[in-house]
């Protein structure tokens, strides 16, 4: 699976407030050997956030957390936004949020709040453990939360672990560090097989080049073979380098 955030919030962007669900979703994927595909922290842009939706829907192994919108104020577009996108604009009230509403706010809910149940068409819920007004999934796969961390971060634990509690596949990585500079390794990373993920991280210590290498893949014996090839150049030429494991 690609999994993908979607971070909505213009106070973001220019310096009112401080991210949090970026580091906190990543920390969670990785806890269950997933990883992010990418992230996107926007503006309130409804043509933004449509084209950024699209692009997502267009990925078939895509896992959307999106956070920010859902609200009843005017700025808050993210489900009209979901509903164009992943619903052919098709929206209802949910019973059971509209219930969660009025629970909560009473008479309150009118006329303004209880529009949060206003959601995509076949939308599921997510509870909300600060004041029960939910948020929603579609298709097990697109998750759409609070811009509140206090009430966004238990639904990403409760859709984690109800549709995506661990990577079963097992992915294979090798890493070194050579005391030399990485462009002496170029040659050799231009020869990795797309079935190889490559990284490489220079470093300057104490005034010396030195340069991390890791690379990953499914395959085991493709890995082992192509990361043998580094070992060899830097031995052949009485590079160091330091020890070097599978994770």
């Amino acid at each position: 699976m690609n999994f993908y955030s979607v971070i909505i919030g213009t106070e973001l962007l220019n310096g009112r407030r401080n991210d949090a669900h970026f580091s906190f979703l990543n920390k969670e994927l990785l806890k269950r050997a997933w990883t992010h595909k990418a992230s996107f922290v926007i503006e309130d842009d409804t043509n933004l956030m449509k084209n950024i939706f699209k692009l997502i829907k267009e990925d078939k192994n895509s896992v959307m957390f999106c956070f920010g919108g859902i609200g009843a104020t005017p700025d808050d577009y993210t489900r009209q936004i979901a509903a164009e996108v992943f619903t052919n604009n098709k929206m209802e009230f949910h019973e059971k949020a509209k219930e969660l509403i009025l629970n909560q706010f009473g008479e309150e809910a009118y006329p303004h709040r209880i529009e949060m149940g206003k959601l995509p068409l076949n939308a599921k819920l997510l509870k909300n453990v600060v004041n029960n007004v939910p948020g929603f999934y579609l298709e097990d796969r697109f998750f759409f939360t609070p811009g509140f961390p206090s009430m966004s971060q238990a639904m990403v634990i409760e859709a984690l672990n109800t549709h995506y509690l661990r990577n079963c596949i097992k992915k294979y990585r090798l890493t070194l560090t050579a005391q030399c500079s990485e462009n002496d390794l170029i040659p050799l990373m231009k020869k990795i097989p797309k079935e190889i993920e490559l990284s490489s991280l220079p470093k300057i210590i104490n005034n010396k080049r030195r340069v991390v290498l890791s690379l990953s893949s499914l395959n085991k014996v493709i890995l082992e073979e192509n990361f043998s090839l580094f070992i060899v150049f830097l031995e052949k030429r009485k590079i160091k380098y330091d020890s070097f494991d599978i994770k």
